[in-house]
């Protein structure tokens, strides 16, 4: 039996009339693997079938179509970002309590400094540069504890945030201020000269580039942030009124299979929403006052500050926005900040500071189960960790637990949701290694038949549900969905369905704990240390190159690395006068970012392998790639 997902009062109606309608006749609905008393633990809901899978008196169990969160809803506020972060009622936390240091100065902002540095930024960008509700603001820079007022000082003004790579050449930045349409650009000085370049080629006047960090510019005609903020005239100006639910706060790009970079437009209320959401994730666990835990897992030692967060992740990655940036200002969690992961200096900040919590990446736990500087400290400070972007084996988590003592769960989401999805407990980090997570409150999931682009006589275009168990696309709906691409409607109507169903591009399935594993994805990104990496981009690079007719990308895995690299397949035009790989792949990788470069290698190939239609076949060259990485390597 297929049935869609309800709340128990309504699947108790259809018990009762079970022998009239001929339907098998269900027991108490309680989720496979939970009992009542752990219905209670785990905050769910007894209101709610929470993981959609019923078992009936036969035995056989019943899939639904739509999959809810087990979680109870939470009552979501419609409120823009400021408001909800500054000026709640309910915060438990003094203004003078710190939430930012940097990891490599000791310079630290404590609440009531962020809040005041916002607004007086906020009124500098009024006065200063004519700011008006939904003007731009680029920030490229490595993470600072800059960023926080910046950003929220330009909220408050009624602008849009947008994010962007500092590792980016001046080509892909401009795509990025051309495409937002930015009014001015933030920066540190070690970056300046390429914000100058990209701002040159798409008209923004050099006044307009704003520095953040402690350098300044020498030369003093590039402003310092500090410099814009308005502090003498503080009545003039009052904060923006929004509408949360409509007007964008991040402009966040994301590679698509297209080529070029998307605008992701995440709205004030997908923000918010995620934050609350995050919460209950984290089962309140993360306190200003270390507070709370979870069963055995010790509690921060007293007098040490509560809970610390080490910040190692970017802050231009919404993975880094959220978590790190919006997050902290809830909760209260002082945030370490580190403007690159380095393991000796992530390690002594550890130590130092006593951390509790880090987010991390896939090739940071591969440091943690295998460099010798982790054995070196004392990181029992650590009560746990999280990682997301790949996913990671119960091995290499039980290898990591092992020899460090360190609880490692996982999550998932996107760009495009804000970007979590699901989540592991805490509860569950020892139980339910390899998935990642479950669904977070006020979310729903499809399980539908994917659409292989490589397979010319694919035409769906009507999203086919699957059964419970099988894997499928994952399609989902919920506050944190994004609004639809910047200026593309056409990529928009491809993924987000009228009534707010977001296609993902990747292939999972769930288990009977309401757990989602991710196995494949639909899309043909690679995912380079959770960056992603359009293929479609870089062969029309390639193919710039003297000599090279036609190329292709895809991404092998590299297990040394922990996560995928792309490898590049090219033709050249003529058989007989070959290409140079070692010049093409010096010239290519010096006009990229760094996550873009082939450390995957290139070869050469007599011909691209496509359908009838055109298509590259990139199955039949992954697999080709996954024997040649095995046989040589990487190229590092």
């Amino acid at each position: 039996m297929r049935a869609a997902v309800m709340w128990n009062r309504d699947v108790r109606a259809s018990h009762a009339s079970g022998a009239a309608t001929g339907q098998p006749e269900t027991e108490r609905l309680v989720p496979l693997g939970f009992t009542e008393t752990t219905l209670n633990d785990a905050h769910i809901s007894k209101e709610q079938d929470t993981s959609a899978i019923l078992r009936s008196k036969s035995g056989e169990i019943e899939a639904a179509m739509v999959i809810r969160s087990r979680y109870e809803d939470l009552d979501l506020p419609s409120v823009d970002i400021f408001t909800f972060l500054f000026k709640r009622k309910d915060r438990n936390f003094p203004d003078t309590h710190p939430i930012f240091r940097d990891g490599l100065t000791d310079r630290a902002y404590n609440f009531g400094e962020v809040r005041k540095l916002a607004e007086d930024f906020g009124k500098g960008l009024r006065s200063k540069y004519d700011w008006q509700k939904g003007d731009v603001i680029a920030i490229s820079s490595l993470s600072d504890i800059d960023m926080p007022p910046i950003i929220f000082g330009a909220l408050w003004a009624g602008g849009t945030i947008s994010t962007a790579n500092p590792g980016y050449t001046a080509g892909e930045l401009s795509h990025q201020l051309r495409d937002s349409g930015a009014k001015c650009v933030v920066t540190h000085y070690s970056n300046i000269e390429t914000v100058k370049h990209a701002c040159s080629a798409v008209g923004i006047a050099e006044n307009h580039i704003i520095i953040l960090g402690d350098k300044r510019d020498p030369t003093g005609k590039i402003k310092h942030w500090t410099n814009v903020r308005n502090i003498s005239n503080t009545t003039r100006y009052a904060m923006r009124k929004l509408d949360p639910k409509n007007d964008a706060a991040f402009l966040v790009y994301s590679s698509g299979t297209t080529g070029k970079p998307k605008g992701v437009r995440l709205s004030h209320y997908n923000i918010t929403s995620n934050i609350l959401q995050l919460q209950v994730a984290e089962g309140y666990n993360l306190t200003w006052d270390g507070s709370q835990t979870t069963r055995d897992i010790p509690k921060p030692e007293p007098g040490s500050g509560g809970d610390k967060i080490l910040a190692c992740l970017p802050f231009f990655h919404i993975y880094g926005l959220t978590a790190l940036v919006n997050s902290p200002v809830y909760t209260g969690v002082t945030t370490i900040v580190l403007p690159r992961f380095d393991v000796d200096t992530w390690c002594r900040l550890v130590q130092k500071h006593n951390i509790t919590y880090s987010y991390v990446v896939p090739p940071i736990v591969l440091h943690m189960a295998k460099h010798p500087s982790f054995s070196l400290y004392d990181l029992t400070s650590l009560r746990m960790a999280q990682s997301g972007a790949a996913p990671l084996t119960r091995e290499l988590i039980d290898q990591v637990y092992a020899r460090l003592g360190i609880r490692i769960k996982q999550a998932y989401g996107l760009s495009e949701t804000s970007p979590f999805i699901c989540q592991g407990t805490w509860d569950g980090w020892d139980v339910d290694i390899g998935t990642c997570g479950v669904l977070l409150p006020n979310l729903e999931i499809k399980i539908c038949q994917p659409v292989d682009s490589s397979r010319d006589d694919d035409t769906t275009t009507i999203p086919q549900e699957l059964k419970l168990g099988e894997e499928g696309e994952l399609h989902v709906k919920g506050p944190n969905v994004f609004q639809g691409y910047h200026n593309n409607a056409k990529a928009t109507a491809e993924c987000l369905s009228s009534d707010g169903w977001f296609r993902t591009g990747d292939v999972g399935r769930i288990n009977e704990r309401g757990n989602f594993f991710i196995t494949d994805r639909v899309k043909e990104l690679i995912k380079y240390k959770g960056f992603q990496v359009a293929p479609a981009e870089l062969e029309g690079s390639l193919v710039d190159f003297p000599g090279v007719m036609d190329s292709a990308v895809v991404g092998i895995y590299d297990k040394d690395l922990a996560t995928e690299v792309p490898r590049a397949y090219i033709v050249t035009e003529d058989a007989s006068k070959p290409v140079d790989i070692n010049e093409l792949q010096k010239w290519f990788n010096g006009r990229v970012a760094s996550h873009k470069k082939l450390r995957g290698g290139v070869e050469l190939i007599e011909q691209i392998p496509r359908n009838v239609s055109g298509k590259i076949l990139r199955k039949i060259l992954k697999e080709k790639a996954r024997l040649d990485f095995a046989a040589k390597g990487a190229r590092l």
